[in-house]
């Protein structure tokens, strides 16, 4: 079973699955809390989507409250918030967690997935990114403080883009 057959709410409570989500698309997987010294990733991850929507490329937030609770709003509230403030126009998933016996089988799968050094596990910390192809292939992970600008990731969707 690929992830993107994995059934994950969107923000609003509707029912899809992660393929349905990415629309069988790459996308950028990234745990997300509004409430986080992270959070301001939120303006290069609206852009990133932004300027490879047209080559068919993808954000995809799924907010996460595991991490010192910094996620602890509503659906709504954080919908509000995404858009209020950072003007966000990616798709959102519903609130899910990461790690841990609850964690969703989409994080099963990404958790077994090696960063750059090579070190696979739980995510870290909010603002963790997975990159992956249309198919649902993990293609890199970039823990945390990796921004969606940096050049590492933007050269990522720049090969699974340039295709499209």
């Amino acid at each position: 079973m690929s992830i993107l057959d994995a059934p994950i709410a969107r923000l609003d409570g509707t029912s899809a699955t992660l393929g349905e989500i990415t629309g069988g698309k790459p996308a950028l997987l990234v745990n997300v809390a509004s409430k986080c010294g992270l959070t301001p990733q939120y303006t290069a991850l609206e852009q990133l989507h932004e300027q490879y929507a047209d080559r068919g490329f993808s954000v995809i937030g799924i907010p996460c409250n595991q991490f010192g609770g910094q996620e602890p709003g509503t659906s709504d509230e954080i919908a509000e918030f995404c858009s209020a403030t950072y003007g966000v126009t990616f798709p959102m998933t519903e609130k899910v967690e990461v790690n841990g016996d609850g964690r969703h089988p989409i994080y099963a799968e990404l958790a077994k997935v090696p960063d750059e050094e090579g070190e696979a596990g739980d995510v870290q910390w909010n603002f963790e990114k997975f990159l992956i192809a249309a198919d649902g292939k993990v293609i890199s992970r970039f823990r945390p403080g990796v921004t969606p600008d940096d050049q590492r990731l933007v050269d990522g969707v720049e090969r699974l883009t340039s295709g499209s």
